[in-house]
């Protein structure tokens, strides 16, 4: 059945939950006609995007190491967003759905409360293919959430390495939620992780593990001051917080509001024009990695590489030769 895009678009807008449940998995699809409907939905949304107030949402990535209680917090700081006033979309990156092709359903069960909050809105990562079809749909899935008309939007990255580094691609702050006592305050710094972080907070900061945290909290503010002397840029700041109690969940969101300030409108609007084009050569990365996939040439010759590859026979350069000369002679026929 034909997707009526306009109706879609106009149910978006006004904040209809099917709709924008529709309208993501819509972007979420690799199917031809899907992706070319999805591109006619962004094309009507977009001007509602960057004119009206719904443009001027917070984006905010969250990641943490394992076991930090990420959901929890999320779900702390989420409620109490919604208590302020605000409109809160979740979106969660899940590497592990490149592997399996399956995504996190857990994150819905994982945050009962939030979930069930009206003027909140939850979405599991997409089964995209590869991670550039992940950014995509995760990308155009915030377009879609600030056109219905929330104004935060938080993205939690579900593994750590590549797609942190790819989240950070998509919001104004980035949020790294850390334990107490586990090293990370140096072995982040060695795998860049806190060269991509704007704030970071030592979670479950409460009860007999308070008193560590706060330990570890200046311990990590130290190790970030020598890694940023010399620098006139933000420097992260470190705090401490339950998401288990609710405590300083209001102090880390102010500081997320003042990285925002620190970057003012101008910096913001410079941070997201950089995004949206480096978006564009991803774009064109995804549409041509799909294309060459369904290439009926590459198909011909794909099981005969892959079996001379795994022999021994024939060397990865030869091979993506052999594939990308398929392709052109196709294109070219």
């Amino acid at each position: 059945m034909a997707i009526d895009v306009q109706q879609l678009a106009d149910g978006v807008r006004t904040g209809n939950r099917a709709a924008i449940s529709q309208a993501i998995t819509l972007v979420e699809s690799s199917r031809a006609d899907h992706r070319a409907a999805s591109r006619e939905l962004l094309a009507l949304l977009t001007p509602v995007v960057s004119s009206s107030e719904a443009g001027k949402a917070v984006r905010v990535g969250i990641s943490g190491v394992p076991g930090v209680g990420k959901s929890t917090f999320i779900e702390a700081l989420g409620i109490w967003l919604v208590g302020e006033g605000h409109k809160v979309g979740v979106l969660a990156v899940d590497p592990s759905s490149i592997r399996t092709g399956g995504s996190v359903l857990g994150d819905k069960t994982r945050m009962t409360e939030l979930a069930a909050t009206p003027n909140a809105y939850i979405r599991p990562s997409p089964s995209a293919g590869t991670l550039g079809g992940v950014a995509r749909a995760t990308t155009q899935a915030i377009s879609i959430l600030e056109a219905a008309g929330f104004d935060v939007v938080l993205i939690e990255t579900v593994g750590v390495g590549q797609s942190e580094v790819t989240v950070a691609g998509m919001v104004d702050t980035f949020l790294f939620l850390t334990l107490a006592r586990t090293g990370d305050q140096l072995q982040g710094i060695k795998k860049g992780i806190l060269e991509i972080a704007d704030v970071i907070a030592v979670n479950k900061a409460d009860g007999d593990r308070a008193v560590e945290a706060k330990a570890t909290a200046k311990d990590m503010a130290g190790a970030l001051r020598l890694v940023y002397a010399g620098t006139h840029g933000w420097v992260p700041p470190v705090l401490t917080c339950s998401a288990l109690e609710g405590t300083d969940i209001d102090t880390v969101w102010n500081r997320v509001i003042r990285h925002r300030e620190f970057l003012g409108k101008k910096g913001i609007a410079e941070k997201r024009a950089e995004q949206q084009l480096d978006f564009t050569w991803a774009l064109v990365r995804d549409e041509l990695d799909q294309r060459l996939r369904n290439n009926e040439a590459v198909s011909a010759v794909r099981a005969e590489v892959r079996e001379a590859v795994l022999a021994g026979e024939m060397p990865a350069t030869t091979a993506a030769d052999k594939i990308l000369a398929a392709y052109d002679n196709k294109r070219d026929a």
